[in-house]
């Protein structure tokens, strides 16, 4: 009896022991530590997933998703290449990207699907993925600016980076509008390429520049630009904001602009300069000197203007002065206008006369002298 339950023991431990040899598990894993991930329709998400093999085999491995949602789209590659069966060599792991498009017309809420790897056998293991679309999705277009505000002179050339998306479900053929202020110029750039429209296929978007060209006689202000990019039902705008900040300039001359007069030796000129502000803001405490030949003088009857406004002029008197032994030619004096911010000259040329008082003299010398002589051939002509 004591033989016969013996014998029954070994035969159920040799039975259990057999049971637990032929026990297996999976020799194909897949992992990625993002399983959870928040989106917004129409973006597309990447997984980066390693693909282990724990078997002493080679893994010939498929891919499958299950439980994706409809309209949902799917890719797989590795190294670059889409990939339909990858194999594994034992005890090692590769890596695989897996892209999910989530499609623009998409409800708020969490979705989920499983990624299956598929290898040798029964061998087989499921990912789970969870998606978090955060907002409800809606066919639109949109249009968008990396930096709405710039500020600069007149003369500056404003540049605006924008990317435009097609947001909907069909292909769209967008108008380009600008609505600047008068003078101004608004051209649109696409591709390095001017365009006045562009079309985009669904989930497409494109880089538009916008170059703003202010107006010449833009004041320091603040301008608003809107852009609007239309397609029939759908449309979306944006406002640019161009801050012109003033441009200084000053400019000297006289009333006909010439820049020439005759002066008598050793007298005076009288001559009339413009100073005007030629830039777009006001200049103040603007200072008026001049550099004369030697011994020359020059004085003004208002050598400092406090203040003069954009676009005006005033007008100031200078009075040249030759010396009293000028010799006859043409001489150079070089009026000077100076503000902090611009500055402008004018040469004047003076043509220098002698003085009249020199020749009455040469006239009389030569008449005393004639006067002389008569009287010496009169008095001892006979003789």
């Amino acid at each position: 009896m004591v033989k016969k339950v013996i014998s029954l023991l070994l035969v159920l431990l040799m039975g259990g022991l057999t049971v637990g040899t032929v026990t297996s598990h999976a020799d194909v894993t897949v992992y990625t530590p993002l399983t959870g991930l928040s989106v917004t329709p129409g973006e597309d998400i990447e997984y980066s997933v390693d693909v282990i093999n724990d078997g002493n085999e080679i893994e010939h491995i498929t891919f499958d998703v299950e439980g994706l949602p409809e309209d949902w789209d799917y890719s797989i590659t590795a190294s670059g290449s889409s990939v339909s069966q990858l194999s594994i060599r034992p005890n090692r792991e590769e890596d695989i990207l897996v892209a999910v498009t989530v499609p623009l017309q998409v409800e708020k809420g969490t979705y989920e699907f499983d990624l299956i790897a598929n290898g040798n056998g029964d061998n087989r293991d499921a990912l789970p993925i969870v998606v978090n679309v955060t907002e409800e999705g809606t066919f639109k277009t949109n249009l968008t600016v990396e930096q709405p505000n710039m500020q600069g002179h007149a003369d500056s050339t404003f540049r605006y980076s924008t990317t435009l998306k097609n947001q909907t479900a069909e292909q769209q053929h967008y108008s380009l509008i600008s609505q600047e202020p008068q003078g101004w110029n608004v051209q649109f750039k696409a591709d390095s390429k001017g365009v006045t429209s562009v079309t985009l296929e669904p989930s497409e978007e494109k880089t538009v520049e916008v170059v703003v060209t202010p107006a010449e006689n833009a004041t320091a202000d603040s301008y608003t630009i809107p852009i609007q990019a239309s397609a029939g039902a759908t449309s979306s705008e944006i406002e640019l904001e161009a801050v012109i900040t003033g441009e200084y300039g000053v400019n000297l001359t006289t009333p006909d602009g010439k820049l020439s007069e005759d002066i008598t030796a050793g007298r005076d000129r009288k001559i009339e300069l413009v100073v005007e502000n030629t830039g777009t803001v006001d200049l103040t405490d603007i200072q008026l000197n001049s550099s004369t030949p030697p011994r020359w003088e020059a004085t003004f009857d208002n050598d400092t203007i406090p203040t003069l406004e954009a676009g005006q002029s005033t007008t100031v008197t200078a009075t040249l002065t030759a010396p009293d032994d000028a010799i006859a030619g043409d001489y150079v004096t070089t009026f000077r206008v100076e503000t902090a911010e611009a500055s402008s000259e004018a040469n004047f040329r003076m043509s220098v006369k002698t003085s009249t008082t020199w020749g009455f003299v040469g006239v009389a010398i030569i008449l005393i002298v004639i006067g002389g002589l008569y009287y010496i051939f009169r008095k001892y002509g006979r003789r």
